[in-house]
């Protein structure tokens, strides 16, 4: 979808019970690709609420999280090993 971008996500965050919301949240946005990242394609509608959610959750002396964007022409690019190619998942509907 045009309107979509794929982010990267990477979050640090020490306490189990907030890094558990987190992760659950996360969920419900992308892929979890490895312990503590995921990638997501996202809307401009959809990134906003998941900032806005993920602020309401992380306490921000102790949390990072980091979204990086990651162009079109950069995901063409992309280069991994061991699993699949960052993709944008397909919705059909019946």
């Amino acid at each position: 979808m045009a309107d979509t971008m794929l982010y990267i996500i990477a979050y640090d965050i020490p306490l189990d019970k907030r890094r558990t919301k987190v992760h659950k949240l996360l969920c419900g946005y992308g892929n979890w690709t490895q312990y503590s990242l995921f990638e997501c394609w996202l809307t401009k509608r959809h990134l906003v609420e998941l900032r806005a959610k993920l602020n309401q959750i992380l306490e921000p002396r102790e949390d990072t999280v980091r979204l990086y964007r990651v162009c079109g022409a950069c995901v063409e690019q992309a280069i991994t090993i061991g699993s699949p190619k960052p993709h944008q998942a397909v919705t059909i509907i019946l």
